[in-house]
């Protein structure tokens, strides 16, 4: 698949934008048919990973340069930064989740399944694991359609069972080789979440990886958007927000949980990059949430 021009989205036909702490999105195929009509052309989603869950039909998926024909049941992984399309048959559907890599790496640690690397399975497998994978998705779907207080407590850990879902299925997976880009940015992507808590060097992240500074900064920049000492601030400042805005915990609580051993450099680093302090970003976030319910 051509990488030339490959067009970034939000979601298929809207322009990438900034996500939120601990966004979800979940729609059908056919909910935005007319603005693909069946022809989803070549694109990637920047900071945002899709489980893809096909429930009838049939078509042609398209994952960099592999191409694969498919039929219900199929259900696929994409992290953000792989490209992919597909074309589909008239009455095809599908329910996409869509999830901010902010969001993801807190689901990480709960998942069977590796999340740095797209997963395609498709087949009858073992009957038994497929129905499983249908229940799961179908609930997230009607919890996020439903939209009752709590949903954003309640969706990550569906999510985790649904991609250890995937990992268990019982059927014919395809490997997918991907650029060696958007691979190491993968496998750097996975180790920040393990360890951003821990003040690593960049050299270390190299090391562990088993790079050059110059390659790891290079995959970090074209897949993350960013290099690899922002990459992990940012992982940083996403915890924090996600305790702020998700638990009761003090600020000095989230400073120390995010690896700051200073409260007060934890709030200077928190309003550089947020343009206002912790505990303000916290108030105002609720209110938020307080007025959106209202």
């Amino acid at each position: 698949m051509s990488k030339t021009a490959i067009p970034e989205f939000f979601v298929y036909g809207e322009p990438a934008q900034a996500l939120d702490v601990g966004f979800l999105h979940v729609e059908t195929v056919l909910a935005r048919a007319s603005v693909h009509r069946g022809q989803v052309q070549a694109h990637k989603h920047p900071q945002m990973a899709q489980i893809t869950f096909w429930i009838s039909g049939s078509g042609t998926y398209r994952i960099e340069d592999e191409t694969w024909s498919f039929s219900a049941p199929t259900v696929s992984f994409m992290p953000s930064g792989v490209v992919h399309g597909f074309s589909i048959e008239p009455g095809t559907d599908a329910i996409v989740i869509s999830i901010a890599d902010a969001a993801l790496g807190g689901v990480a640690e709960h998942s069977l399944l590796p999340l740095d690397q797209p997963v395609f399975v498709t087949g009858r497998g073992e009957a038994t694991l497929w129905d499983k994978l249908a229940g799961i998705i179908g609930m997230i779907q009607s919890e996020y359609a439903e939209a009752l207080p709590g949903l954003e407590k309640i969706l990550p850990p569906l999510i985790a069972v649904a991609l250890s879902g995937i990992a268990r299925l019982d059927a014919d997976s395809h490997s997918v080789a991907v650029p060696t880009a958007v691979a190491l940015a993968g496998r750097l992507r996975r180790l920040i979440d393990r360890h951003f808590r821990d003040d690593w060097p960049v050299e270390r992240y190299v090391e562990t990886l088993g790079t050059t500074r110059h390659l790891l900064d290079k995959a970090a920049r074209q897949v993350l958007g960013t290099g690899v000492r922002q990459a992990v601030s940012e992982r940083r400042l996403i915890e924090a927000k996600r305790l702020l805005l998700f638990t009761v915990r003090p600020v000095e609580d989230i400073a120390y949980e995010t690896g700051f051993n200073d409260p007060a450099y934890f709030s200077r680093f928190f309003h550089a990059a947020a343009g206002m302090s912790p505990a303000a970003w916290r108030r105002e976030r609720l209110e938020k949430a307080v007025g959106s319910r209202q």
